[in-house]
């Protein structure tokens, strides 16, 4: 049986099946790049791969200005009944006060508790049509596919004591990085299992000769290495990564590392790729939900004016279909439609030469959809 054999058999099998996706469009750029990815789906369901239930419900910045919460409760009820959650952008100028009692991004840490996601999975490819877009010379991003495993629910962001105390001669500040070796473990063994269906190596990366949690840590990844012994594993420390992922990015098969490591090395991963724009993600827990989003920002500054780059978010949903319905031949097949819509020379500002015309928000989804078969 050929791929596209394969391929059209699974969309058989699956033409009776139907998944409710909870969309939240967020702020900025957000409704703008959920709209191409809705158009996506409406393809797929057209082409008789599933059929998919959506609602769209208040989120971010938005549902404070609506509800007074960043995270209304039936936002969340809807989260947490559905198959999977696709999400746009939180935040903006408009919310972005460090002092605020509430904002928009946390909604987002209070979604990823709630759905007991704990695995960031940012892939990082870089497309061979793009190869220019990149800052770093083509000879160094040629061939980059790396997959970066960021742990989600413990580290600074969430760890306590926590807070400002505000004396007479100063004012001290407290942040805790706290982790559990069960919250290290089961982060290990994703990283591991996904290195086993791509180049069978680990890069864990910590800080073990300075922090005690990193130190913990590299002790378990030891230990969890030792399950999985036809994946090679290797230690970085993360200074020394983030030098790496510019001198030779494509070294990395599999990144795995605490959440505010991973937050930082991703994004600095991400222009392997050309643009922000162009990087999906999707967070996972023990079963099947997930939540999936492009890694950039709402781009307030652009927003309103039909230029943001759609190819994220319409990737966030081929991870959506491979990760939470089992539908690896329309995930492929959107990946394959992207790949061919850039190979056709199809850009968005960010991706576009210098001086090159290039394709609006919409008209890049259109593109995308065209090239949209099994």
């Amino acid at each position: 049986m050929t791929v596209q054999m394969a391929a059209q058999a699974g969309a058989a099998s699956a033409a009776k099946q139907t998944f409710a996706i909870t969309v939240l469009p967020g702020d900025g750029i957000g409704p703008e790049v959920i709209a191409e990815a809705d158009k996506v789906l409406r393809a797929l369901q057209d082409l008789g791969v599933a059929s998919f239930g959506t609602s769209e419900e208040l989120f971010g910045g938005a549902a404070i200005d609506a509800t007074g919460s960043p995270l209304p409760e039936k936002t969340l009820q809807h989260c947490l009944s559905c198959d999977a959650v696709l999400l746009g952008a939180v935040g903006g100028p408009k919310w972005d006060n460090p002092q605020a009692a509430v904002r928009p991004e946390q909604g987002l840490l209070g979604l990823r508790k709630q759905l007991g996601v704990f695995a960031n999975l940012r892939p990082v490819r870089a497309w061979p049509a793009l190869l220019d877009a990149s800052p770093l010379k083509r000879e160094l991003v040629d061939g980059v596919d790396m997959m970066v495993v960021r742990e989600l629910t413990g580290g600074l962001y969430f760890g306590r004591p926590r807070g400002r105390r505000i004396g007479a001669r100063h004012t001290r500040v407290v942040d805790s990085l706290v982790y559990t070796s069960p919250e290290i473990l089961r982060i290990l063994h994703v990283a591991f299992k996904l290195a086993r269906g791509r180049r069978k190596r680990v890069t864990s990366v910590d800080k073990a000769n300075v922090l005690a949690s990193s130190a913990l840590w590299r002790e378990l990844a030891v230990t969890v290495g030792r399950e999985y012994p036809d994946v090679a594993l290797e230690h970085a420390l993360v200074d020394s990564t983030a030098m790496q992922l510019v001198r030779d990015p494509r070294r990395f098969d599999v990144m795995v590392t605490e959440n505010m490591f991973g937050d930082i090395l991703s994004d600095e991963a991400s222009v392997l790729s050309g643009s922000l724009g162009m990087l999906p993600s999707a967070s996972l827990g023990s079963g099947t939900r997930g939540l999936y989003e492009p890694i950039h920002g709402s781009a307030p500054d652009i927003a309103g004016k039909a230029i943001a780059n759609p190819i994220g978010t319409i990737l966030s949903v081929a991870m959506m279909l491979r990760h939470s319905f089992g539908l690896e031949g329309a995930a492929r097949a959107v990946e394959r439609a992207v790949e061919q819509a850039l190979d056709a020379g199809c850009r968005t500002r960010d991706i576009a030469a210098p001086g090159a015309p290039f394709l609006h928000t919409p008209e890049m989804g259109d593109e995308v959809v065209r090239r949209l078969t099994l």
